[in-house]
């Protein structure tokens, strides 16, 4: 059975911050989230201009993508998204240390390739089982893995945002990519840390495995949540369900957070 995406996607300030720095993008076949960092709007631009360096590689891509490096394509996203905070570096010496992390997957039926940089997450649910398919470039998260802190822990820990890589103005990028592949039936979350700072696993895991809710009944689950324990910073999520292509017919992307902002002023 060929597998397609039913998706949802949105995008929320949280209760703390005064812009979204967020962005995100969710296609027939491309998940992209961002979420920028550094400050006067420069977070904003690194999301936006990083969510736009993917669309343009979805964009210039076959419409059959059998015979494409789909790791290899999410790699070019990335390097095309460092080109272009270089070059808003260059036009604005103020946004030199503007960043972004970045959690993409780029589908072709029933394979996928994963990018992911910083501590922007995905999760698979999969048989009623969550699993979380990225790991965290955070100096908590190497305390956990070196077993020097728990993860709970890691969830009160002063320095939690504190990340070892992201896509940052001026430098290399060094993501993590990998190629997977999915099932008829399998949920998808990627999300910002606006969304895990809040929730735990436990209850990401009841929200995506309840089978009443569908994508957009999970996404504004998660924001709304998200919100009520504090919303202390942008909230930004997509929920993606494997389903029989055959019985969904392909839509056009969809934009948002800071990257819907950018596209309706283009």
């Amino acid at each position: 059975m060929p597998l397609a995406l039913r998706f949802a996607i949105g995008s929320d300030v949280g209760r703390r911050r005064s812009g979204n720095q967020d962005s995100a993008l969710a296609g027939r076949r491309l998940l992209v989230v961002a979420d920028g960092m550094g400050g006067h709007a420069h977070g904003e631009l690194a999301s936006s201009l990083t969510v736009a360096a993917f669309a343009a590689m979805d964009e210039a891509l076959p419409d059959d993508l059998s015979e494409v490096d789909l790791t290899g394509a999410l790699v070019e996203g990335i390097e095309d998204a460092a080109n272009r905070l270089d070059a808003g570096a260059r036009r604005d010496p103020g946004s030199r240390g503007m960043g972004t992390t970045v959690v993409a997957l780029l589908f072709d039926d029933a394979r996928f390739g994963v990018l992911h940089i910083g501590d922007s997450r995905i999760y698979r649910l999969r048989d009623g089982e969550l699993t979380r398919i990225t790991h965290d470039h955070t100096v908590v998260q190497a305390l956990v893995d070196e077993g020097r802190i728990t993860p709970e822990e890691a969830a009160m820990h002063p320095r939690r945002s504190v990340l070892l890589r992201a896509l940052q103005a001026g430098n290399d990028p060094d993501p993590e990519v990998w190629d997977d592949t999915a099932a008829p039936g399998d949920r998808y979350l990627l999300c910002s840390d606006g969304a895990t700072a809040v929730l735990d696993d436990e209850m990401l895991q009841q929200l995506l495995g309840d089978g009443d809710r569908t994508p957009a009944d999970v996404v504004d689950a998660v924001i709304a949540l998200a919100n009520e324990g504090g919303g202390p910073d942008n909230i930004t999520c997509i929920v993606a369900d494997a389903v029989d292509a055959d019985d969904h017919p392909a839509v056009e992307p969809v934009f948002a957070g800071a990257a819907a902002e950018a596209s309706e002023a283009v």
